[in-house]
């Protein structure tokens, strides 16, 4: 017994000074070879601007997501991407684009030189400023990035199918289609053509479903390739929440994941919250502003592959206001953590389908509603899915719709 004890007692000095070692080594290994921690990060991945249908410059928009606390922003222009060269009118006047005293505030806010002009014909004119442009003036490592875009703006008999493709190289075109889904998955299928060709991580998601009544939550559900949707969009003609002949877009959500899990084996299906902002200078009701929806992603870094690639592990959420701390969904459990705030009181409400429902009334049903933080659900393992949705007691200050309340929205998980 004493020759073992004294065996220790010698051999700790070598443990010793190999331990001090260690950390020393541990201390002067390149930062690149240590894992940061995960942290959240804020983005809008809808947003529009005077390269299609916008009513701001680029920089105005970019301006405004960087000061009000995003760290990546996606530029969705219908059918283009802000890489060539655009020219637009300067004149005053009701159904001018751009004006003198727009392009005056572009002189105050980024310098007297940061505007392109020219006259060509009389008719005075200013250079939209290209993606490139942009990230150099306002990209900056860890703290705000952009990540290239586009709306795949397409339709089918008149009914409007837009999509919108995140970290592309190369312009989509609307590749059309023989029907609406077609059309959806066409679109989808050239997103992920141009990916895999350009080995490239790409995403692609599903806009505004209710917009001009096109979409029905069939056509959602049967995408292949993509598992991706807006469930909230901030524009005030996309209808978020349906009519009486029609679902609203988070039941549609239900009725879609009931459909992948149940009848097809596709899998889950992911939501978003968007701004799809049109209009950077009027603010409030009727207006299609940013601020309204986005997405907090969990990663270890702000990169453009590193969010497209914790999107599509499902880590992520929407929201219109409320912040999550943490959610997880494993061991049998469901949890989510909300942010405390002083005046707000929260509702969480686990919704879900379970194996043996039958019919439309059994498809995503609220399981548990409580007020607790953390909020947990224990799995039963009958269920289809489960989702967790998050009410705030806060109305929303710009709202889609008048009385909407500040809500999240969380990732479905499967027993």
């Amino acid at each position: 017994m004493n020759r073992r004890r004294s065996i220790r007692l010698a051999a700790s000095p070598i443990l010793l000074v190999a331990l001090v070692l260690g950390a020393a080594a541990a201390q002067s290994r390149p930062e690149a070879t240590r894992r940061p921690p995960a942290r959240w990060f804020k983005g809008n991945t809808h947003t529009h601007t005077l390269w299609s249908d916008g009513d701001a410059a680029p920089e105005v928009v970019a301006d405004w997501y960087r000061s009000h606390g995003y760290q990546f922003l996606v530029l969705s222009d219908h059918n283009v991407l802000s890489e060539d060269e655009k020219w637009m009118d300067v004149a005053d006047g009701p159904r001018s684009r751009l004006t003198p005293e727009q392009v005056d505030d572009l002189r105050r806010r980024f310098g007297a030189d940061w505007p392109d002009e020219r006259t060509v014909d009389g008719r005075r004119q200013m250079r939209l400023k290209t993606l490139k442009e942009l990230r150099g003036r306002f990209e900056q490592p860890g703290r705000f990035i952009f990540i290239q875009g586009e709306e795949i703006t397409d339709s089918f008999q008149k009914l409007p199918v837009h999509l919108n493709g995140l970290n592309l190289q190369e312009l989509v075109p609307p590749q059309g289609g023989e029907s609406v889904h077609d059309t959806i998955q066409r679109n989808i299928d050239a997103v992920i053509e141009q990916g895999e060709r350009l080995s490239r991580p790409t995403l692609v998601h599903v806009n505004h479903p209710n917009f001009g009544w096109a979409l029905t939550a069939r056509d959602i559900a049967s995408i292949r390739g993509e598992n991706f949707f807006e469930v909230y969009n901030g524009h005030p003609s996309v209808r978020n929440h349906g009519d009486a002949d029609h679902p609203s877009t988070e039941r549609m959500w239900d009725i879609a994941l009931t459909h992948r899990l149940k009848e097809t084996g596709l899998g889950l299906l992911y939501c978003l919250a968007t701004d799809d902002a049109h209009n950077h200078y009027a603010f409030g009701i009727g207006r299609a502003n940013p601020g309204r929806g986005w997405i907090m992603v969990r990663s270890r870094k702000l990169d453009a592959d590193s969010i497209i690639a914790a999107m599509k592990r499902g880590d992520f959420y929407a929201s219109t206001g409320v912040i999550v701390d943490d959610f997880s969904r494993d061991d049998g459990k469901y949890m989510v953590r909300i942010r405390p705030e002083e005046g707000a009181a929260f509702i969480t409400q686990f919704i879900g389908t379970r194996q043996g429902a039958e019919g439309e009334s059994a498809i995503g049903g609220v399981l548990l509603e409580t007020t607790d933080n953390p909020a947990v659900y224990e799995l039963t393992g009958d269920e289809l899915y489960v989702r967790a949705k998050v009410i705030s007691s806060r109305y929303h200050p710009n709202p889609f719709a008048e009385g909407d309340h500040e809500c999240a929205w969380l990732q479905p998980a499967v027993p």
